[in-house]
């Protein structure tokens, strides 16, 4: 029995990297699409946790960038901050890869703002030399419920690629949990990106 489960956690590791790299190469873009792909070639029923994806996400993406990988995480923070000090009215919030200090060379910098208005945040992007690529409507369901959100995909001067989430006013203090690693979705305001730059402008925030 114990060599049983032996070979069932060396197939989940094998899935998991198998999957990450899908996922780094840019072949998949979603996690349970990677997880599928992965488990067919190994020919396994088992499927690894996002969470088991993610650490060998993150593996793979040290071995690969190394040291410019943290030097990249400082310059992707520092474009997140001047961007949300644009923002900085509509309460915006950084989450995503540049958050958790994940990143790879495929990250963008992700944040949420909170507005009725989603013109509006367009228009400063491009007063401010943003260039806006897309920008569409998306709606989920969650416990029944279904909730839309704007999403603004724009690119920065420096041409860092950008995804600005967009949503109703009333909804700022909802919490989000994370369908990767299972916590609340915190993320970093304002003030707590600025603080970060005098303390540790790469500490990583995960629940491990």
């Amino acid at each position: 029995m114990s060599g049983e489960f032996l070979n069932i956690g060396l197939s989940r590791e094998k899935i998991a990297r198998e999957a990450a790299t899908l996922l780094y190469s840019g072949i998949e873009k979603e996690y349970k699409q990677a997880k599928l792909k992965a488990a067919k070639t190994f020919r396994s029923k088992f499927l690894p946790t996002n969470l088991e994806v993610a650490i060998e996400l993150d593996k793979i993406a040290e071995e690969n960038e190394g040291s410019t990988r943290q030097e990249r995480l400082v310059q992707m923070r520092k474009e997140a901050l001047r961007l949300m000090k644009l923002l900085e009215a509509y309460n915006p919030l950084l989450i995503g890869s540049v958050w958790r200090g994940t990143i790879c060379h495929k990250s963008d910098i992700d944040i949420i703002v909170h507005h009725d208005e989603p013109d509006d945040i367009i228009r400063i992007l491009a007063q401010n030399d943003f260039k806006t690529v897309q920008s569409e409507w998306m709606t989920v369901t969650k416990k029944g419920k279904e909730k839309a959100s704007f999403h603004i995909y724009s690119e920065s001067p420096s041409k860092e690629k950008i995804e600005i989430i967009v949503r109703c006013s009333e909804e700022f203090s909802r919490n989000e949990k994370c369908e990767i690693y299972g916590d609340t979705i915190k993320g970093l305001k304002l003030h707590e990106l600025e603080k970060l730059f005098t303390k540790d402008a790469t500490k990583r925030f995960l629940p491990l």
